[in-house]
């Protein structure tokens, strides 16, 4: 019986071995087809992925990577712009030349050939930017400078061709205005050409920002520039108003007032207005490498309300001076201020007592340091309010100070 049983287990046993190598084959086979199918399965997805129907590095952890200028100069964000074409072609047709005809008399050029000393039109150019459009109109904004006691005004846009335009409301004291141009005397040609400019924020600006300046320079059509934001928030005075601007380094010539100041976005950023010369700021002069542009969004809200046939109702002192600095307070024993040069008659100044001489050197509780420290003020006011200021003035030979409110006019 032990006998048997013995066999019994051999018997197993060997059955058991000759089992084991089945078992071997079939684990071999298994792991074989398996890393086929895997390799076609990545096969499959790097396909997909060469084909751009897949993007693999969307489930990749981010690299870091050197950034770096390539052969043609362009860095991102266009913080460096050579090649500017694209932005250009997008941004010219909301871009129009102006041409004003003002009356003046024949003596600013000299006595005419037959002797006839009389008024004749004078022609100016300038440039404006598309800013809307209404169910009647189209509206173009530009600077006040430009179209200043003009009595004809022509617009021409991309397409070369000429409309006549009108007064939709000015600033003066900002140097901005807004024309307007009937749509019914637009062509459908002109209408499919044109394009409403893109506004951006002129605060997010930094020097050394690349930027691109388009116009109608010296009347001889559009026209492009480049360069940088040089500076920011310069005080530039002209014809006695101080604003703050951009200073940039890109070509401003004569015509080119009005005309946008472009980002690398290709969004409007500034209004071209004026440039240095040797003898002082003007809209056109001599001396490259420092032009001043309007910040776009300083008057973003003044643009809406004269785009609305509302009138300017930014409020002024209606005085004139000039800034006494710490180096010629500490010259002359003067106050730090604002000095008064000049009081317009009938303004809040005037009826408020100031005299000349008078310095400025508090507004609502703010030391005046520049010019800034009024303008900024006075921005954020209307006609009619009130303001507190403190003013120095001389008594006997010493200055004493005295607080005084103001109604702007």
């Amino acid at each position: 019986m032990e006998e048997k049983k013995e066999k019994e287990v051999e018997v197993k046993e060997k059955k058991i071995e000759e089992k084991e190598p089945v078992k071997k084959k079939s684990k071999s086979l298994f792991w074989i087809i398996s890393a086929f199918v895997i390799l076609i399965v990545v096969a499959f997805v790097i396909g997909l992925n060469n084909a751009g129907l897949l993007n693999i590095t969307a489930f990749q952890k981010p690299r870091a990577e050197l950034s770096y200028t390539s052969t043609t100069n362009k860095v991102k964000e266009g913080i460096y712009m050579t090649d500017v074409s694209e932005i250009v072609e997008e941004v010219m047709p909301s871009i129009v030349a102006i041409t004003s005809k003002t009356l003046v008399s024949s003596g600013r050029f000299g006595p005419s050939f037959f002797g006839y000393s009389g008024e004749q039109y004078a022609e100016g150019a300038g440039s404006g930017i598309i800013v809307s459009k209404t169910d009647t109109e189209l509206l173009i904004l530009t600077n006040y400078h430009v179209i200043e006691e003009a009595k004809e005004l022509t617009v021409q846009f991309v397409n070369e061709k000429n409309v006549d335009a009108t007064v939709k409301g000015t600033s003066e004291r900002r140097d901005v205005a807004v024309i307007a141009i009937a749509l019914k005397d637009l062509d459908d040609e002109t209408i499919s050409k044109i394009k409403i400019a893109t506004l951006g924020d002129s605060n997010n600006l930094k020097v050394g920002n690349g930027i691109i300046a388009i116009g109608n320079a010296l009347g001889y059509g559009q026209s492009v520039t480049t360069g940088v934001v040089s500076a920011l928030n310069r005080e530039v005075t002209v014809d006695n108003v101080t604003s703050k601007m951009i200073q940039i380094d890109a070509a401003i010539n004569g015509g080119n007032s009005g005309g946008a100041l472009v980002n690398s976005n290709g969004e409007v950023v500034g209004i071209n207005s004026v440039k240095y010369s040797s003898s002082g700021l003007s809209s056109s002069a001599s001396v490259e490498g420092m032009g001043f542009a309007i910040p776009i969004t300083d008057v973003r809200e003044l643009i809406n309300g004269l785009m609305n046939g509302e009138e300017d109702k930014s409020a002024t002192m209606g005085v004139e001076g000039y800034m006494v600095t710490e180096e010629q307070s500490k010259a002359y024993n003067m106050p730090v201020g604002f000095y008064i040069s000049k009081i317009i008659e009938g303004s809040g100044a005037d009826k408020a007592n100031l005299e000349i001489g008078n310095i400025i050197t508090e507004v609502e509780g703010n030391k005046v340091k520049s010019f800034s420290s009024v303008t900024d003020i006075l921005y954020t006011k209307k006609q009619g309010d009130k303001i507190k200021i403190k003013i120095s003035y001389i008594s006997g030979r010493s200055y004493k100070e005295k607080e005084v409110e103001v109604t702007l006019s």
